[in-house]
């Protein structure tokens, strides 16, 4: 699984040092390429000699040692990397990705990559627990950022608990499950539409909804990294994203989504439609700002385009999954759209729920297929719902 791949190694100071030279061993065993990257800190412990030898690539150790004078080095590595392993990664570099400082080559090339990062923590049980570690952690993982829990055992501190790097072969086995996850939409195209729609009633006023396409846009790069070609149709959001497999369409109003979404189904094998689409748009709209009136004023709304039931109803190959955002009876509403619009699959969430719904880095839901099956989607970063979401559409699809 790992032959081939580009694995970058960053060691921070910690005595577990000495296994993340064990580590670099058993990476390269199972065919990796594997370039080391180390804090001042952590040739304290462990001579970068020590690294070279058994990667056979040179130690990178100074932001501004340019082995190769064509091009910036932790950029070229930040590039370079299928993905980022951070071991033993310490509460004071956890502390500063968590605030953006970059004022090492660690620091500065983990700020600089789009590969996937894993972070195996080590330190005091003490510190492993506080709550600013506790929480640089939560924001690395709203980040995107995995974690390798670390064990529980005698530390160097003389203490029992939980902060012992986990051990090497444990690290490989997750990088190993990440690879096998990779391949599962491997020649897939996927179709999603995200965020919200803007019906128009005159040049400075237009009618919307809350949601800022987070869960769409998680979902469109989680379906990228395991492998698919994803098509992207996005209405007006401030969400950003750049990868090489993702063509990003911007639409702005219901009907604009529609088409774009016809215009290119044919071509999909999995549709997830998480966008936010008005059902209904102003009858009437004006060239010329409205006027303020003396009396209320009513709005004439007329019906949008039912996308997900066209596409429902249209479906040849595809494999259809909505998204329900509800206030209450989540379940049996969702339940009814699912029927009602020729769905695969629905996501549910109830928006009341704390942590979940519009606006936030995370969610709470439940996936049902066709045949009224549930899986709960407990609380979550969206990044990792989005992996869960493909998991679950894999298994439905294989009959698993």
């Amino acid at each position: 699984m790992l032959t081939n791949k580009k694995i970058l190694l960053c060691v921070t100071g910690g005595i577990a040092v000495y296994k993340a030279v064990d580590l670099t061993s058993k990476l390269t065993q199972e065919g990796a390429h594997v370039k080391v990257m180390m804090t001042e800190s952590a040739q304290k412990f462990v001579s970068p000699l020590t690294f070279q030898a058994i990667s056979r690539h040179p130690v990178y150790t100074d932001t501004f040692d340019e082995k190769d004078p064509s091009v910036i080095a932790h950029i070229d590595l930040a590039d370079w990397a299928d993905f980022i392993v951070i071991a033993p990664a310490t509460a004071n570099m956890i502390g500063k990705l968590a605030n953006g400082f970059a004022d090492d080559m660690v620091s500065t090339t983990i700020l600089a990559t789009k590969a996937p990062v894993y972070v195996a923590p080590a330190m005091n049980v003490d510190m492993y627990a506080h709550p600013a570690v506790t929480s640089n952690m939560q924001t690395l993982e709203s980040f995107g950022f995995k974690f390798i829990e670390p064990g529980e055992g005698y530390l160097a501190c003389g203490y029992v608990g939980k902060g012992r790097l986990e051990e090497p072969a444990s690290i490989v086995q997750v990088l190993k499950k990440t690879m096998t996850r990779e391949q599962i939409l491997k020649g897939k195209t996927v179709l999603i539409t995200a965020g919200p729609t803007r019906e128009v009633l005159d040049p400075v006023r237009f009618f919307t909804n809350r949601s800022t396409g987070k869960m769409g846009f998680a979902l469109a790069e989680a379906a990228a990294q395991l492998g698919a070609h994803v098509i992207l149709i996005a209405g007006p959001t401030a969400e950003v994203i750049n990868h090489p497999h993702i063509k990003r369409i911007d639409v702005v109003s219901a009907q604009d989504m529609y088409e774009s979404v016809m215009a290119h189904l044919d071509q999909a094998d999995i549709v997830i439609k998480s966008a936010a689409v008005a059902d209904y748009r102003p009858k009437q709209t004006f060239d010329e700002k409205m006027k303020k009136q003396a009396d209320d004023m009513v709005v004439e709304m007329e019906r949008t385009t039912d996308i997900l039931q066209e596409v429902g109803q249209k479906k040849t190959k595809q494999y259809v999954v909505g998204f329900a955002a509800e206030t209450n009876q989540a379940l049996a509403y969702g339940a009814s759209k699912l029927e009602k619009k020729h769905l695969d699959a629905i996501i549910i969430n109830d928006v009341s729920q704390a942590g979940a719904g519009f606006g936030t880095d995370t969610n709470i839901a439940v996936f049902m297929n066709k045949a009224k099956e549930t899986k709960d989607l407990p609380l979550s970063s969206k990044r990792d719902m989005a992996f869960t979401i493909f998991q679950l559409i894999d298994q439905d699809v294989k009959g698993e």
